[in-house]
């Protein structure tokens, strides 16, 4: 890249050959992401009459004479904006939040930066901040993770319906609408939900539904059946089930008859949808077409 092209694109007076050549080149986004965050920078406010009102009271003379910056100057001027521009966006850009998705139908692996561990099922979100994690451990998580926690200081997942703080462990959280459930496989899990504070111990779980917490499970398997390819049920809503289905195979479902709030208990697999579907509609006296990316799922007697 010519020397001059940053200044000439900051003053605008970029060619259109020239503009085309910059834009092309690797470090043309990280100064086009910094110059907008500096548009957006307000400097304090400064009274222009107020100032030369005093100017002309301390110094009263006949005149002055107006001397015209050198080009070496104005040079001058705009490499000191430029570095101003580049020490605020530095800030901006490292104070920025890491962000993981495992979109439908997909799972992602995530190694944090102090290898720790952790595998997100389908239609989940996790944030953390790299910079910041030295001092804080700490995840916001929407969906559902697995976490392998290496040993440290306080670990803390931070969810909308409460938080779970650990030292060095292995643990389950899952938070999707109203249902917030915390199982712990190794190790002694804290939750903290509606200002109350529950410690779990390995092979244990804490469920809230509804806004209501339910009473304390056991959690029988080394790690979450999802994992392994298949999702556990126990006792949950049938819309809780279908939705789960739809993020596993990224499928619209339709139901017609169905009672949504009917008690399901069962597992169903996350590698074989017609498999998936049998063991949801069997036990529950429904049955099932699929047409493309579309399922209906409807009671026998329905119309």
């Amino acid at each position: 890249m010519k020397e001059n092209y940053l200044a000439k694109w900051l003053n605008g007076e970029l060619s259109d050959a020239e503009l085309k050549a910059f834009r092309e080149t690797p470090e043309f986004k990280a100064y086009e992401r910094i110059a907008s965050f500096s548009s957006r920078l307000e400097g304090p406010g400064f009274d222009t009459e107020a100032a030369l009102a005093r100017v002309k009271s301390a110094r009263p003379g006949t005149g002055g004479k107006v001397v015209r910056l050198q080009p070496a100057m104005r040079w001058l001027s705009i490499a000191a904006a430029v570095i101003l521009m580049l020490a605020a966006g530095y800030y901006y850009v490292n104070t920025l939040d890491a962000s993981v998705e495992a979109a439908y139908a997909q799972r992602q692996e995530v190694r944090l930066p102090d290898a720790s561990e952790v595998l997100l099922n389908a239609g989940t979100e996790l944030t953390y901040s790299k910079n910041n994690w030295d001092r804080e451990r700490h995840v916001r998580l929407s969906g559902e993770a697995f976490f392998k926690v290496a040993k440290g200081k306080t670990f803390t997942v931070e969810t909308a319906s409460g938080d779970v703080t650990v030292l060095g462990t292995q643990f389950n959280v899952l938070q999707r609408g109203d249902v917030f459930i915390v199982s712990c496989y190794e190790g002694l899990v804290r939750v903290d939900h509606q200002g109350q504070s529950i410690e779990l111990p390995a092979g244990s779980a804490y469920r809230v539904e509804g806004g209501a917490a339910l009473k304390s499970e056991t959690v029988e398997s080394e790690v979450p059946s999802w994992t392994g390819g298949e999702t556990a049920f126990r006792s949950m809503p049938m819309s809780f089930v279908i939705d789960e289905f739809r993020r596993q195979y990224n499928m619209e479902v339709e139901t017609r008859g169905v009672d949504l709030s009917r008690r399901y208990t069962g597992t169903i697999s996350n590698t074989n949808m017609n498999l998936a579907l049998q063991s949801i509609s069997a036990p529950m006296q429904l049955k099932y077409e699929v047409e493309g990316n579309k399922v209906l799922l409807y009671a026998e007697n329905a119309p």
